[in-house]
């Protein structure tokens, strides 16, 4: 599994690449568009942001997927949404939006997690690494 210092120079690397193409390379990883999720610190209450993929869109909703590479424990980002669901994502060409964080309902998970693994194989993959069940998380504009 990642450690914490790989998933962070990872995301410091992927902020150089967009910082020196001027946003023109980043933007997409796997065929996935990216986004900035920026939550506020569990611990701290400091803002803290991360690159992640978006497998899926529901309607409005940006759907990210909770995998950290299927480790055993969910990644810090979203023990931070899980309990402030307020958050900012920026996405390719659009300033920071306030949105809303939830975790999709069983229902849901059920419906998208199939779609997500058919096109992007490295979640499932991630999935049988791990006994707990990978949340999927839905970014929901607020008006």
């Amino acid at each position: 599994m990642p450690s914490d210092f790989a998933l962070k120079t990872m995301n410091a690397i992927h902020r150089g690449l967009l910082k020196v193409t001027g946003g023109r390379a980043g933007w997409k990883v796997a065929n996935m568009p990216v986004l900035e999720l920026t939550t506020t610190g569990r611990k701290t209450g400091r803002p803290r942001s991360v690159m992640l993929t978006s497998p899926v869109r529901e309607g409005d909703a940006l759907v990210v997927v909770a995998s950290r590479g299927g480790d055993d424990q969910h990644p810090a980002w979203f023990l931070n949404l899980r309990d402030n669901p307020d958050v900012e994502v920026a996405v390719q060409g659009r300033p920071g939006q306030r949105m809303k964080a939830r975790v999709a309902t069983a229902d849901e998970r059920e419906r998208l997690w199939p779609r997500i693994t058919a096109d992007y194989k490295n979640y499932a993959d991630y999935q049988t690494k791990t006994s707990r069940e990978i949340p999927l998380v839905l970014l929901e504009p607020t008006g």
